[in-house]
């Protein structure tokens, strides 16, 4: 049974092939083997659009970043109207705990992307970060997406 998350339910697609399930990605329109990581990415990705208004356009899923020495792949990138990154967000199965590394890892990302917020999620707690020059700030809640 996939547990329930902090996240509002959406109409999840789930097919099973052999003795696999997937799950129906929003963003890539096709199915991807359903983890419990994907569980929560697919459920934060449904908020990002149907609660945030973030548009969908916009929104990048398990996006390669770096250089020849070091790729990453980050969970969610939100690009801003002008196509340049926006947020990042790493997302991380329900049961695994939000600490320095999950940041860290964010951090390494934010190297490549150079964002405005990193938002780290395990679809029962959220911390989104405001990244300033010098200085980082935890907000209460997701910036508005930037229309301007």
């Amino acid at each position: 049974m996939l547990p329930q998350l902090n996240l509002p339910p959406f109409d999840v697609k789930i097919s099973q092939v052999g003795n696999d399930a997937f799950i129906h990605d929003l963003i890539r329109n096709k199915p991807v083997l359903l983890t419990p990581e994907e569980w929560v990415r697919q459920h934060f990705v449904n908020f990002l659009i149907s609660e945030k208004k973030y548009p969908k356009g916009l929104i990048s899923v398990e996006k390669s970043s770096g250089n020849a020495d070091v790729m990453n792949r980050t969970d969610i990138v939100i690009y801003n109207k002008f196509g340049n990154p926006w947020m990042i967000i790493e997302c991380k199965a329900n049961d695994v705990a939000i600490n320095n590394d999950t940041f860290y890892q964010a951090l390494r990302y934010h190297m490549n992307l150079k964002v405005l917020y990193i938002v780290v999620t395990n679809g029962m707690e959220h911390y989104c970060v405001s990244l300033g020059e010098n200085d980082f700030v935890f907000m209460d809640d997701l910036p508005e997406f930037e229309k301007t």
